[in-house]
């Protein structure tokens, strides 16, 4: 008579519908979908500061295992999706901070660190209470406040909505840009601005054929440099050929000239540059947006367009009435609005208004 084989060790499993905890978010960044579960510990402004007081904004919350954690190297970085924002942000609800909450989303960086992107839920860990109202969804919302109005009204009420946002340093626009103008029929590559030719990623910096980061509004019309704010603002900051880049230096834009040897399609003369007709309707929509964003508030500097060429240092740029024009030849593509929406939803939380609503800048201007 045989024997009974002696049953088998059980190896535990986890049970799946167990939230992760945030060290293992942070040790699967995989790009998997996971629930994750953990205490608010700040809001995230760069990859290594974490706001835990006077938030200035809803777009992204940190997760910690421990409630008084303040080493942002144990926390997960989660963006916050639009329509969670309004219940689900700090500056919105700073009675969050410290409370449990279980994410749902993708285990994958944000802010150049181990984050939690493409959320699809938000609740309230064991012991904190559901919240029962329901963000809006309608992208209207954005600009309601600008509604009906027109001239300086309409500019002052856009500067208010766009104003605040976050603000990367230098550094952070090598991937920011590699991503906001990413080649979609090439991955991997950008589409460099004036020349459009697509150029490796990779293949960014100084030398010869590199491409680097054009301030579209010259840094030198405003003496802003590259410091966080006009420097470092991605709605004008774009990839360009380094040398075509330093043909453009910073002149002003406008029509005419002689044509770029390099560059096919643009145009420049000793006072001017005239970008190729694919992108004049992005460079004036650009220049509408720092106009508007920058405004002398808060200590910042105060740029304006105008309609004069060689404005060399001047908080100016021009030439307006051909921006105007180029608005209306070069309407807004496709590229444009994934740029915005990239822009808004990953990296500064604020929109190009003159992107989703190009007849402004008549009503403005």
């Amino acid at each position: 008579m045989g024997t009974k084989d002696a049953p088998h060790p059980q190896i535990a499993k986890r049970d799946v519908s167990t939230p992760l905890t945030v060290e293992e978010a942070l040790e699967r960044q995989d790009g998997s979908l996971a629930e994750v579960a953990g205490f608010v510990t700040g809001q995230p402004v760069s990859d290594s500061e974490v706001l835990t007081g006077d938030f200035t904004n809803d777009y992204a919350l940190a997760l910690a295992d421990e409630r008084g954690e303040a080493d942002p190297e144990k926390m997960l970085f989660v963006q916050i999706p639009s329509s969670q924002r309004p219940e689900a942000g700090l500056k919105t609800n700073p009675d969050i901070f410290g409370k449990k909450r279980v994410i749902s989303g993708k285990l994958t960086g944000y802010f150049s660190r181990p984050g939690l992107k493409e959320v699809t839920s938000i609740s309230p860990g064991e012991g904190d209470e559901e919240k029962e109202e329901e963000p809006s969804t309608d992208p209207g919302d954005y600009y309601s406040s600008a509604e009906g109005l027109s001239g300086g009204a309409l500019k002052a009420a856009l500067h208010d909505i766009i104003d605040d946002h976050r603000e990367l340093s230098y550094g952070e626009l090598w991937d920011a840009i590699a991503k906001t103008d990413e080649d979609p029929d090439q991955p991997g590559h950008v589409i460099l601005l004036y020349t459009g030719r697509s150029q490796a990623q990779a293949l960014h910096g100084g030398d010869v054929d590199d491409w680097n980061r054009e301030h579209v509004w010259a840094k030198s019309h405003g003496d802003f440099g590259t410091a966080r704010g006009p420097g470092t603002d991605l709605h004008h900051l774009r990839p360009a050929d380094v040398t075509v880049n330093s043909s453009r230096g910073n002149l002003d834009f406008d029509n005419g000239g002689s044509p770029h040897d390099e560059a096919d399609g643009n145009f420049s003369d000793e006072d001017s540059w005239e970008p190729r007709d694919e992108v004049k309707g992005d460079v004036a929509r650009m220049l509408f947006y720092m106009a508007v964003r920058y405004e002398g508030d808060a200590g910042e500097v105060d740029l304006e367009l105008n309609d004069r060429v060689n404005n060399g240092k001047a908080p100016n740029h021009g030439k307006l009435s051909v921006l105007l024009e180029w608005n209306e030849s070069d309407p807004v593509d496709d590229r444009e609005r994934r740029r915005n929406e990239i822009i808004y939803e990953e990296y500064q939380g604020n929109r190009n208004p003159f992107i989703d609503h190009p007849e402004w800048a008549e009503q403005i201007w």
